[in-house]
């Protein structure tokens, strides 16, 4: 990216849309929560401590309240009033009503609200055959223990999917988890007489050993059980007639159509509650898919760095006893306002082990002392040159312009260098084929907790990948901080293009795409500094992600090439964009998942999971440490690591792939240095290591 065009301020306003969609996510969740009665449950009836009053327990099944008290009601002799209660079956509902329409009888179906939303077919075939509908609650909450909020939710969200899905309303109710009246004992009582002050009519049913012949409310459900039970009653003798709540009683039916408004409403509650369903359904598999792929990919990392360690015990590709390459290195520092650590950079470099070598600083028009400072040095292998501020792939290019050797080393400005590093990095270069090494990055300031955490994802995440990226053949990032080139394979792609913002990234998928293998060296260390605050962090890796999109998009024609390019890009550009562009994004609506799960479901499951899944981690990370030759005392920010630095993380990608999409282009950021990539700066003020820097080894022994 040219910096002409870098010069538009990045999108602000999708953080709106994310915020809109975790509160979308969240109020799907609570929403189907409380209907499964997972949030705000009453799902079981109390035990009954008083018993109903006496002017209402005369065993007759309808009960209306009025100013002056209740007054009760039965069926006729002869009359059945068949009742079927709760859910739709999509088996047996429809036999009951083919059963019925067989024997000319009607029934009142007492139904759940979701129920109607999800089926409004089969509501709508019940009131086409002659049938009366009747509330049973929405989510068959018990009204006499649920809370205020659930009790008027319950019986107006009934209302309104009734009204979406057939055009109607009803004042029949029965209460959930209730036979007879007498069952309308302690809590359910006040909840009846609330009910009946909204209109309801409430209807029980009468005992089962009440005989047809004289009258009888039957309650049935929609099952195999309920079907035989009405067919056993529908060929009773005694029975005269089967009809209907309202056809018993002579009079008109208690079920009325509604306004276009409400009906549009009910509608609205039909698609919404569809949508939710589908929805989490949809996330259901795929966080099951996301958490797969996380276990997945720690158990990759795993496998292939194993296979990387017994690689370097065998024949490859860059493997040393080729040949020892001892050829004169030209080493590149671009440098833009580095005071602090530009003399910790060169003297590291100076005390290299490698015995030919030059060092170009290319000051990129630092408006401090970074410049002097390198060239007090004083030492004739340092050559410092002035430009205009140009960026860092311009300072890269004017180097490479003026270096006088084949192998040229590049090296960030904030970079210590362990003395045998130089060396061994330019070793895999004796094997012809390969164009490109990166190094093993460290990181040097590492006492405070954030340092720490970044200490981790160098160890388990960088190095890690590098290691599975070299036995995979698909390396995608030479780091800036310690890479080592051949002159001639930069020339041949241009040098360092400026047109993205990870030009180490661009330049290394430019390699392997003109037919060159890179590799890793995982004994040549470099430490380097790292942000010391949340916004430096968040500047660095800003810049970093929407970089790598830039050189994914940039070099996307990967994916269709033969050869060894083709394999880089298939298998680079889906690695990274399954686990490090998708897997984040899903992240904020798997943290919701995980939070609902913990205050609203099983918090014992919730927490198995959690830390099944941090075990993993810790698995991979005691392997990741002891292959880097790190102590594992660190471990114990990891946990820390899931609360602020993860969700950090994904908010980098969500916000740079926003960026992207939207075509908006990102400036450059700098990062305030104070020096501290030394490692030899990690001694704690009582002279104690706080984490110690691996043993130096020889060439000779790799």
């Amino acid at each position: 990216m040219s910096r002409r065009a870098a010069v538009r301020r990045p999108p602000r306003g999708h953080w709106l849309v994310l915020l809109l969609v975790l509160l979308v996510v969240g109020v799907t969740l609570l929403f189907e929560g409380w209907t499964t009665h997972q949030v705000d449950a009453a799902r079981v009836k109390p035990p009954c401590t008083r018993p109903i009053p006496r002017e209402a327990d005369d065993g007759k099944p309808l009960l209306r309240f009025g100013p002056e008290g209740v007054t009760t009601a039965a069926m006729p002799p002869g009359t059945v009033a068949l009742t079927f209660d709760g859910g739709f079956d999509p088996v047996w509902t429809p036999r009951l009503l083919d059963l019925l329409r067989m024997h000319h009888a009607r029934a009142t179906f007492f139904v759940y609200g979701q129920d109607a939303a999800r089926h409004p077919k089969l509501l709508r075939r019940i009131l086409d055959e002659g049938h009366e509908i009747g509330s049973y609650t929405y989510s068959g909450g018990d009204l006499g223990v649920a809370s205020p909020l659930r009790s008027r939710l319950e019986l107006s969200l009934s209302q309104a999917a009734f009204a979406g899905a057939a055009g109607i309303n009803t004042t029949l109710l029965r209460l959930p988890h209730t036979t007879a009246a007498d069952t309308l004992c302690g809590p359910e009582w006040p909840a009846a007489q609330r009910a009946a002050a909204q209109g309801y009519l409430v209807v029980a049913s009468d005992h089962k050993d009440r005989e047809p012949w004289r009258g009888v409310v039957t309650q049935h459900s929609q099952t195999d059980l309920g079907y035989h039970e009405a067919e056993d009653l529908l060929r009773d003798p005694g029975a005269k007639r089967f009809t209907t709540i309202s056809g018993g009683l002579g009079r008109p039916s208690f079920v009325d159509g509604v306004p276009v408004a409400q009906e549009i409403k009910g509608e609205g509650l039909i698609w919404s509650a569809r949508l939710g369903h589908v929805f989490l359904t949809v996330m259901v598999w795929a966080l099951t898919l996301t958490g797969v792929l996380g276990v997945l990919r720690m158990l990759l990392f795993a496998v292939f760095a194993r296979l990387h360690v017994r690689r370097l015990h065998r024949y490859r590709p860059g493997a040393p006893r080729l040949r020892e390459v001892r050829d004169p290195v030209t080493v590149l520092v671009p440098a833009y306002n580095e005071e602090a650590g530009i003399a910790s950079t060169v003297y590291s470099l100076l005390a290299s082990t490698h015995p030919h070598f030059e060092i170009i600083v290319i000051d990129d028009g630092s408006t401090d002392a970074t410049a002097d400072i390198a060239e007090d040095i004083g030492d004739p292998r340092v050559t410092v040159i002035r430009q205009p501020n140009g960026g860092k792939p311009s300072a890269l290019n004017t180097g490479l312009a003026r270096a006088r050797h084949d192998i040229v080393v590049m090296v960030d400005a904030d970079t210590v260098f362990e003395p045998e590093a130089l060396a061994r990095l330019v070793q895999p270069l004796a094997h012809p084929a390969v164009g490109a090494v990166s190094g093993n990055t460290k990181v040097g300031n590492r006492r405070r907790l954030l340092g720490k955490w970044q200490h981790l994802e160098y160890v388990l995440g960088f190095n890690l990948d590098r290691r599975m990226f070299e036995v995979l053949e698909c390396m995608p990032t030479v780091p800036g901080a310690i890479g080592a080139f051949r002159r001639d394979a930069l020339m041949g792609v241009g040098g360092v293009s400026d047109e993205t913002l990870a030009e180490d990234t661009d330049l290394t998928m430019a390699l392997w795409r003109a037919g060159w293998r890179v590799v890793y060296e995982q004994s040549a260390v470099a430490w380097t500094e790292v942000p010391t605050t949340l916004r430096q962090l968040w500047r660095q890796r800003y810049r970093w992600c929407y970089g790598t999109l830039q050189s994914m998009w940039k070099h996307r024609h990967a994916v269709t090439e033969v050869g060894p390019a083709g394999r880089f890009g298939r298998r680079v550009l889906l690695y990274v964009t399954l686990f490090q562009i998708a897997l984040p994004l899903c992240a904020p609506v798997v943290d919701m998942f995980a939070l609902f799960g913990a205050l609203f479901r099983d918090p014992v499951e919730a927490a198995l999971v959690w830390f099944g899944f941090l075990s993993v981690q810790l698995v991979t990370a005691v392997y990741a440490l002891r292959l880097d030759r790190e102590r594992l005392r660190v471990l114990w920010v990891l946990p820390l690591q899931q609360f602020v630095y993860r969700q950090l993380m994904y908010l980098v990608v969500i916000h740079s792939v926003t960026t992207a999409l939207l075509g908006t282009r990102l400036k450059w950021h700098s990062m305030k240095r104070a020096g501290t990539a030394d490692p030899y700066l990690l001694e704690a003020p009582s002279g104690d290591p706080l984490d110690e820097p691996p043993p130096r080894r020889s060439l000779s022994s790799r």
